[in-house]
């Protein structure tokens, strides 16, 4: 079977796929067009990508019948061609949810004592403990979950290891589920911002949960809260986002926002580059050796199982 690999992916990912007795091409820097011509000059029967946009206009009338997103997010391919042309698409669910939920702890440390100001401002030749030790400190505080899927369940011990108090709203979530987890159930999102002191948004994006997080919501947050968002910038209304930074209510740490650069490297000049009381990374969740080399494991998996089955294990379609 061909396999044409279209983005960075682990060497154990390759190895693996060539065990299986797969004619591996790995082109790791197709975007866009480059993309396009190298599905009709390889024709490949399955596509691995992981961040790289999937455009019905690339794949269709190609022998393509399985498209496997090595991470967990899947809104950058086409589902909708994909399933009209009888094409899988498969992710690899939950294999990041410990380096997200990590990075997720990162931001919110960042934001609480100040840490890339600390450190710009040293850089620079400037010493100025009188402005950076006045963080609040994160023992006592309570945490908002938004979404108990794998990345929020993970959030819960590393909150509960920091002292902290966990309320969380998912809609399948029931009272039960949230004393199994250790945590109480908000009875709305506002609900959940109005008794939160920080808030991490770990929903999965749907029709449905796109623009979850708005103005109502940040209007309903605690006067100087703190609001971070790991999953996709989707789930935001990122000038809500803005107008709360901006009024001094909230501060925030992001690693997903619009309009960021969708390749390993580019340009970025969005208004929240320079924004006071805006911390960003490049959205890096899921980016640590031992979340990718759990997803190379489990793109080969799903390899495997297609080639002996012709089932498609983790399809989202």
């Amino acid at each position: 079977m061909r396999v044409l690999v279209a983005d960075k992916f682990e060497e154990s990912g390759l190895d693996g796929l060539a065990a299986l007795g797969c004619e591996v091409i790995s082109e790791p820097d197709l975007q866009g067009d480059a993309l396009g011509e190298a599905i009709r000059q390889h024709g490949p029967e399955i596509l691995i990508v992981r961040g790289t946009k999937v455009e019905g206009a690339m794949f269709e009338g190609s022998p393509i019948k399985v498209i496997i997103r090595a991470g967990a997010g899947y809104n950058t391919i086409d589902v909708a061609t994909a399933t009209k042309n009888g094409i899988k698409v498969c992710n690899c669910p939950g294999k990041n949810a410990q380096a997200v939920a990590e990075l997720a702890f990162g931001l919110i440390l960042a934001l609480d004592r100040f840490i890339p100001d600390n450190v710009n401002d040293l850089r620079s030749g400037r010493w100025n403990k009188k402005t950076y030790s006045k963080a609040k400190g994160i023992y006592g505080c309570t945490l908002g979950l938004v979404g108990m899927g794998m990345i929020g369940q993970e959030m819960v011990p590393r909150a509960k290891a920091f002292g902290m108090n966990v309320l969380a709203h998912s809609t399948w979530m029931t009272d039960a589920d949230a004393s199994n987890f250790g945590v109480s159930r908000a009875a709305s999102m506002e609900d959940l911002a109005a008794r939160s002191d920080i808030v991490s948004v770990h929903s999965s994006l749907r029709p449905e949960t796109k623009g979850l997080v708005g103005g109502p919501f940040f209007a309903a947050m605690k006067q100087g809260a703190l609001f971070v968002n790991t999953s996709r910038a989707e789930l935001v209304d990122q000038t809500a986002l803005v107008a709360a930074v901006k009024s001094g209510k909230i501060r925030a740490g992001l690693d997903v926002f619009e309009n960021e650069p969708t390749g390993g490297e580019g340009e970025y000049d969005g208004e929240l580059r320079n924004l006071p009381g805006v911390y960003c990374t490049h959205h890096i969740g899921a980016s640590t050796e031992q979340a990718q080399e759990a997803v190379a494991a489990e793109t080969v998996r799903i390899v495997k199982e297609f080639m002996a089955t012709g089932m498609a294990p983790n399809a989202v379609n």
